[in-house]
């Protein structure tokens, strides 16, 4: 049986653009190996990550896969059909944003690692101002820094768009609407992993100073990331140490007198039969 991991909620604020944005983990997907709920306004996605422990046999590539869950509920929508229950297929939208998470995601692995990696993000809340993209895409990479995976983030990302002659970062729908530009950048600290851009005949130094200030406005996104990880496995290790003091305590009580006889063995192969037989009686009171 696979025993719930319970750890301390905690949670995490960082300037994003002039905006609030909170991370918090251990409230949600506690059977993930990775689990980030991020919240900007009224805009709330929840990554879940979960590595396999193994490599997977027969493939010669990084078996990433990352799903993007729209749900109706999120934008205040329930469907009026007695017989539909649930969302049919992802819309062009979703799989786009999966694209867009996955992109600067996978050329952070080793090109050798071949266990399974599942990313999925969903929508839990969307107000209708923040892009919910952009915030899966620092979700999942916090959600990664969890795991034991060899993932080389954090990355962060960010939205740019330009309103009369000034840079807008972090814009609403309605600021994207007047922009001549709607810039999508994710990188790591040193490096530009990824851009989506459209615009409208907007200057090639215009593209560059976006770039450079959405990296530089993007830094406090990477140190809270790091934070995540470091709390995270600081309760790993704490958690780890108590369940091993409590099994030391159970097979103490089982067999703590019957070893001291047998260590009082003189017969070597007596002994060993002794011990051999203490250890498959623990193992079997334990399970």
């Amino acid at each position: 049986m696979i025993k719930k991991r319970e750890f301390d909620i905690k949670s995490y604020e960082v300037d994003f653009a002039g905006k609030k944005l909170t991370l918090e983990s251990g409230k949600f997907a506690e059977f993930a190996d990775g689990s980030i709920t991020a919240r900007c306004n009224e805009t709330v996605v929840l990554a879940t990550v979960v590595v396999g422990k193994e490599p997977r046999e027969g493939v010669d590539f990084f078996p990433l896969l990352v799903d993007f869950e729209e749900r109706f509920y999120a934008a205040g929508k329930i469907s009026g059909s007695r017989f539909i229950k649930r969302e049919g297929r992802p819309s062009d939208a979703a799989v786009l944003a999966a694209r867009k998470i996955d992109r600067p995601l996978r050329p952070l692995f080793p090109k050798i690692y071949r266990n399974d990696v599942q990313v999925v993000i969903t929508v839990l809340s969307y107000d209708g101002t923040v892009d919910p993209d952009i915030m899966a895409i620092i979700a999942a990479s916090a959600a990664l820094m969890q795991t034991n995976a060899p993932y080389m983030g954090p990355i962060a990302a960010m939205r740019v768009g330009r309103v009369g002659e000034n840079l807008v970062f972090n814009p609403t729908e309605k600021e994207i609407e007047q922009s001549d530009l709607n810039l999508s950048v994710a990188m790591t600290k040193d490096r530009v992993m990824m851009l989506e851009v459209e615009s409208n005949e907007v200057p090639e130094e215009v593209i560059i100073e976006a770039i450079d200030q959405a990296i530089n406005i993007s830094k406090p996104v990477f140190d809270i990331q790091h934070k995540i990880a470091e709390d995270y496995r600081s309760q790993i290790a704490d958690e780890e140490t108590t369940l091993e003091s409590e099994i030391h305590a159970d097979i103490s009580k089982i067999v703590e007198n019957d070893i001291k006889e047998a260590l009082l063995q003189m017969d070597k192969a007596a002994r060993e039969e002794q011990l051999q037989a203490f250890e498959a009686r623990a193992l079997q009171e334990l399970e």
